[in-house]
């Protein structure tokens, strides 16, 4: 039997150092441009659908990248990808901050997400090539921290840019550049990650493509339908069909290829399915959370988008704490479905409490709510990966680890894209029948938050489904002799 040995607690936390810094840089980049976006359309003369695609070309790169990082990771040096997907990041942050039209910042955003999807599902691949399965909890809680303060810090940081008159909104995307740069350091100095050559490598290109192409085609039509054109036309027809070919298609290709994109073993376990399914509940939470509960604060209460930003904190403390708690507990017992299963429940019934809300729902009525929902993701966003981690082998993790990231970031993706159809159709429901606007926006909220809690039961469904296991304590899983 051939065994790996895990680094010491001091390897591991020098390794993380670069890590976390990269992961940092590639989540502020999508929280800081939340309130300087009105600016930087203004400045640039940009139109609605532009606006919306400086944030969607991002989330949409993001997303279909994911898989192909994760697999390449499988198949070659895992720290040279880290570094080379920190550099595009950092390729893309430099051209956002020169564009000189919204088409050329839209391009530069595009780019700028193929590098945060790689170091985002990079930094979980390193770490679970580093970190036995069960020792991994007690880590979570760095990532939870960087993510929490990223998220926090991000639109608190862009407010401040924008209002700056000697910086403005370009900083927004070059004072990302420093940090991206101080991790391409670090991440030489101190990542030492298990080497694996492998010969014969054979890189599936028409997976990649075709699932590329059905995914990119599925989130166009979730941008456009419903304002370009209208739900039932033809080009829902077209786009919806054209997206079910292309996905079909790169199904049949991946159970005929030796090297997969997305292993059909991998995701037709019962295990990993039921992760992909928490997954996405968990990030159509994380992230319609943070989008509509901000915008909740400004259009319906009237604060700030600083103010906005410090009254997601209850939100933010309760990931952290619920997912350091949860990560020391979780290593010294071994057990994780218990953890899932708690925090699934969370999630649904924190947004069951934000399903009553409206434009004069007490503060504390809304905080509380909020803690409970950061508390559930708190202990199922990193879990859930951790679960499929533990469940193949070494030489399976990127792929693994980049399939669930890969539909708990579609599963936000389309969730938030949906959500916020809703909510502009039942603000101008209310608008049309008299109410003024920032009950409108309440009442709305109130409604997507009922959606939202629907969405997470599919959560606790899965928690609940998943067999009982306890996580291993050794990097890979054993062989025989």
């Amino acid at each position: 039997m051939s065994t790996i040995t895990a680094p010491s607690r001091r390897k591991v936390l020098e390794s993380l150092t670069g890590l976390l810094l990269a992961l940092f840089v590639s989540t502020l980049s999508s929280t800081v441009v939340a309130t300087a976006l009105p600016r930087m359309m203004g400045d640039l003369h940009g139109s609605p659908t532009q606006y919306t695609w400086v944030v969607t070309a991002t989330l949409l790169t993001t997303t279909v990248t994911t898989p192909i990082w994760g697999k390449l990771a499988d198949l070659a040096g895992k720290k040279t990808l880290v570094q080379v997907a920190t550099v595009v990041f950092l390729a893309g942050s430099v051209a956002a901050g020169l564009a000189q039209d919204a088409g050329q910042l839209i391009a530069a955003r595009a780019l700028q997400g193929v590098g945060v999807g790689g170091v985002q599902a990079l930094v979980q691949i390193a770490i679970g090539a580093m970190i036995p399965p069960r020792e991994r909890g007690r880590y979570a809680g760095y990532l939870s921290s960087v993510t929490a303060l990223s998220t926090i810090g991000g639109p608190l940081l862009g407010g401040f840019l924008v209002d700056t008159s000697w910086l403005g909104w370009r900083w927004c995307f070059f004072v990302g550049v420093p940090f991206g740069l101080a991790a391409l350091v670090l991440l030489q100095l101190t990542l030492r990650l298990p080497l694996s050559r492998r010969e014969n490598v054979r890189v599936d290109y028409w997976g990649a493509s075709l699932l590329t192409g059905g995914v990119s085609v599925l989130l166009i039509w979730i941008s456009f339908v419903g304002d370009a054109f209208a739900w039932a036309s033809w080009q829902t027809a077209a786009m919806v069909g054209g997206s079910l070919l292309l996905l079909g298609l790169a199904s049949w290709v991946e159970t005929r290829v030796p090297e997969p994109i997305v292993p059909p073993g991998i995701i037709t376990r019962r295990t990993t399915a039921l992760a992909v399914l928490g997954s996405l509940s968990a990030g159509t939470a994380m992230f319609g959370a943070a989008v509509f509960l901000s915008q909740y604060f400004q259009l319906s209460r009237g604060h700030t988008p600083t103010e906005a930003g410090v009254l997601t904190i209850p939100m933010m403390a309760g990931i952290l704490i619920s997912s350091v708690v949860a990560g020391r507990l979780l290593s010294r017992t071994g057990r994780i479905k218990p953890y899932l299963v708690t925090g699934a429940v969370c999630l649904a019934a924190g947004f069951t409490c934000l399903a009553f809300l409206d434009e004069r729902t007490p503060l504390v009525l809304v905080a509380l709510p909020m803690v409970l929902i950061g508390t559930g993701v708190g202990m199922t966003l990193q879990n859930f990966v951790l679960v499929v981690q533990n469940a193949v082998p070494l030489a399976d993790i990127g792929a693994a680890s980049a399939t669930v990231s890969f539909f708990r970031s579609l599963g936000g993706t389309i969730g938030v894209t949906v959500l916020g159809a809703v909510l502009a159709r039942q603000v101008a429901h209310h608008t049309a029948a008299g109410l003024p606007v920032p009950a409108a926006y309440g009442e709305a909220t109130g409604t997507v938050f009922a959606i939202s809690a629907g969405v997470a039961l599919l959560g606790v469904v899965a928690a609940v489904l998943l067999e009982p296991v306890s996580l291993r304590t050794s990097l890979d899983l054993p062989q025989e002799d």
